[in-house]
């Protein structure tokens, strides 16, 4: 059953309706991915001033096969003291994005945590297939406890964070920390959060045209992410977490998804076994909202409601 347009938010039905469509009826066309890129830089040229009370420093982490992965850190300017830090991974799908497309909202965050946001710049599909991104979070996580005091970072109060494409490394980030016996991350926070490639649940076949990320733009993506493994039984949590059946003793964890979402029900499904695994969740459906609400009407009353309920949950793990 496809989404009734009049059970959105007022608010956030406005935003949509003002958004650009392509010719396929969504914001974006997957059928290209080179082409989107190049179509998404063009349109992100004209960029706002980096914020003045934030420093940003962009770490070139080694990775084992001599190439570089940058790590993009944003730091509250007046910090004088170590801080907590929040590995940062952004969303695009997993095939679109890179941490130098934004400065303003991870230094909107810095700000409003006092707390350094790492934004990793993982490695994009198709290129490289999964589990590559999860293998640049791990990196970039433990690059960050082994430097802590070097950036200005309290070690053992660095969480994960991802958002929509991005849910995907962070999550099997957090497992892979846990599986290889990193030093533990204080959280993981999940904001619809990509993670199951076998798209079974009820919502990935409702959501179909809303045109934000319906089920067309999601099996795209996750035929970019794993190729002809797409839906196989023996696809690993590392590459898929949504697939993972074990988890204990994960990260205290934090889950937001709309109603009207393509990644609701995978989201509502991994926070309770996470749950039934005896880890402490919030999770947090917010009614008459799409994918994303947050970020395509950032000053509508949901998003605002939104980000008290989830900056409150981030202050407290990386401050407590």
């Amino acid at each position: 059953m496809a989404v009734n347009h009049a059970s959105l938010d007022p608010e956030l039905a406005a935003a949509l309706a003002a958004m650009p469509k392509g010719a396929n009826g969504s914001l974006m066309d997957l059928t290209d991915i080179p082409a989107l890129r190049a179509q998404l830089s063009a349109a992100g040229e004209q960029r706002p001033e980096p914020d003045p009370r934030v420093t940003i420093k962009t770490l070139r982490v080694p990775r084992p096969d001599e190439s570089t992965m940058d790590v993009v850190l944003f730091t509250p300017a007046d910090a004088d003291r170590p801080l907590p830090a929040l590995a940062y991974f952004h969303a695009g799908g997993q095939v679109l994005g890179s941490a130098h497309d934004d400065t303003t909202y991870p230094s909107a965050l810095a700000l409003s945590l006092n707390s350094i946001i790492a934004v990793v710049d993982y490695r994009l599909a198709p290129e490289t297939p999964a589990p590559g991104a999860a293998e640049d979070g791990y990196l970039a996580y433990t690059h960050l406890v082994a430097h802590a005091a070097e950036h200005g970072i309290i070690p053992n109060r660095i969480g994960l964070a991802g958002a929509s494409g991005g849910g995907a490394p962070a999550t099997a980030t957090a497992l892979m920390i846990r599986d290889r016996g990193a030093t533990p991350p204080c959280l993981l926070s999940l904001n619809y959060a990509m993670l199951d490639d076998r798209n079974e649940t009820p919502s990935s076949f409702e959501v179909t045209d809303l045109g934000i990320w319906d089920r067309r733009e999601n099996l795209l993506a996750w035929a970019a992410v794993l190729g002809d493994r797409v839906g196989r039984p023996d696809v690993d949590p590392y590459s898929a977490p949504g697939r993972a059946t074990d988890l204990h003793a994960m990260p205290e964890t934090f889950v937001a998804v709309g109603q009207f979402d393509v990644f609701r029900d995978e989201n509502i499904s991994f926070a309770s076994r996470l749950l039934a695994a005896g880890v402490p969740v919030e999770l947090h459906v917010y009614a008459h909202t799409f994918h994303a609400w947050d970020l395509f009407a950032p000053e509508s009353r949901l998003t605002l409601s939104f980000e008290r309920t989830w900056h409150d949950f981030l202050s407290r793990r990386l401050h407590s």
